[in-house]
């Protein structure tokens, strides 16, 4: 069946289309930046079918980039944080908490941008034949042929065509320069061109927490499979999984073996029958967040093995702290930990042993390790070992506002913790991205100096 497009706002006016296919567990496959279309892509028997695989065991979510497709064309603003609001309108008009994100090529910058500002949104990230720097992408044959879009726009369209898929590549070129045609005006390739060179998001893979998997096809000219092995190299938890094949199109060439792939990264048996009904709210917990101040600094400081010691002592003393205060760590994300505990005293104990571990570290230490630590209470919903939802959202938040050496918390933990002799100094409230309303926060002071405050 054939999927209905539906149309949601950017919050910078732009109007996105997209569809859904499937039920279960969310995929959203992004558009290489503005080379899509929801409706003409649906009518080529390979792209169909890729799609339909995708969607067999979840559901999946395809959405064109704005100056393209069936989104608004009318469109000035193609930098990297411009894209960035599309896929936030889409999640935002779905109501999705947690998903898998597919970034093919381009994309590949707007998915690890987005995974570090969100990362208790994506649970998994699939960067496929991706790059860290847009100008990996102008090969110098297409640079060559760049004057085209202004005096031949068919001519440049099939000369791009099959310098990515190859020149050997017939019907397949045909379908993408056809596809080029409709997706896109030559304007908007123009300036979406002259946005894309300046993409770079090489500082921020060692803070990609997402668990990622980087596939990329051996024989492409362009990007090459260095390319990858840079990404994997980079992002913490990532793992490279080469295929056979110079096509640069996932539904070209061994498709199966790309959906397969996809299939085993994301857990091929995940429960999604259709009309399951929503997890509910668990028990209530007080979620915990910590993260290590400067990470990427110090990785390309140091080098990733003396990096990698660091953190791994960052780990010990955190996990020795968690047991002694029986906290139960949720997970690791490379630089930071998500615990719960059932008692707002034993985790603000927990959080105040963890900073006094470090500072009593680095009075000696040759690097220090700064933390920053944010908490906060709820009803969570737990799921496979994780958990999701608005109460670790806010703790996440809380934890990426604080400043080295701080412990966050809202009112909510301030007020179970009342009269258990912990000292907090009111900070006001502050807008935490992601969350309409101000928050009102509080620090917890954990210094032998401390002074001042509100108990």
């Amino acid at each position: 069946m054939e999927p209905r497009i539906q149309h949601t706002q950017t919050k910078d006016g732009v109007s996105i289309a997209y569809w859904t296919l499937g039920d279960g567990m969310p995929l959203v496959s992004m558009p290489a930046l503005s080379l899509g279309h929801t409706q003409v892509e649906w009518e080529i028997p390979e792209y169909r079918r890729f799609y339909e695989s995708l969607a067999a065991n979840r559901m999946h979510v395809r959405y064109d980039g704005r100056g393209s497709g069936m989104s608004a064309r009318d469109v000035s603003d193609f930098s990297l944080d411009a894209h960035l609001l599309d896929l936030e309108a889409v999640v935002n008009r779905l109501g999705l908490e947690r998903f898998a994100l597919f970034a093919p090529m381009l994309a590949g910058q707007v998915a690890i941008s987005y995974s570090t500002r969100h990362p208790e949104q994506v649970s998994h990230l699939v960067l496929w034949n991706s790059f860290t720097r847009g100008s990996s992408l102008i090969s110098e044959r297409i640079q060559e042929t760049g004057a085209l879009i202004n005096t031949d726009w068919e001519l440049y369209t099939e000369t791009v065509a099959h310098a990515v898929l190859g020149w050997s590549a017939c019907e397949p070129a045909r379908q993408a320069t056809a596809l080029i045609r409709e997706c896109v005006t030559p304007e908007a390739v123009r300036v979406i061109a002259d946005a894309s060179k300046g993409f770079d998001v090489t500082d921020l893979l060692p803070e990609v927490k997402t668990t990622t998997l980087v596939l990329h096809r051996r024989q492409l000219p362009f990007p090459t499979v260095d390319e990858a092995m840079n990404l994997a190299s980079w992002i913490p938890n990532a793992r490279l999984a080469p295929l056979e094949g110079a096509d640069l199109a996932p539904y070209l060439g061994d498709m199966e073996a790309v959906t397969s792939a996809v299939d085993k990264f994301l857990g091929e048996g995940e429960e999604t029958a259709a009309g399951a009904e929503p997890p509910e709210a668990g028990a209530f917990r007080i979620v915990l967040f910590t993260d290590v101040e400067g990470s990427t600094a110090l990785t390309q400081r140091m080098g990733d093995v003396k990096a990698r010691e660091l953190l791994r002592e960052h780990e010990r003393i955190v996990r020795e702290a968690l047991k002694s205060h029986s906290g139960s760590e949720v997970k690791t994300m490379g630089d930071g930990f998500m615990a719960s505990f059932s008692s707002a005293t034993k985790a603000l104990d927990c959080a105040i042993a963890i900073q006094r571990a470090f500072a009593e570290r680095n009075e000696s230490a040759e690097e220090p390790i700064q933390v920053r630590v944010g908490l906060n209470a709820g009803e969570p919903i737990a799921e496979e070992e994780d958990l999701f939802g608005t109460a670790v959202n806010l703790a996440a938040r809380i934890c990426a506002h604080a400043e080295a050496g701080q412990i966050l918390a809202p009112v909510v933990v301030r007020e179970l913790a009342a009269g258990k002799q912990f000292l907090f100094a009111d900070l006001g409230e502050t807008e935490l991205r992601g969350f309409e309303d101000p928050v009102r926060l509080y620090e917890l002071r954990w210094r032998d100096d401390a002074t001042g405050g509100q108990a």
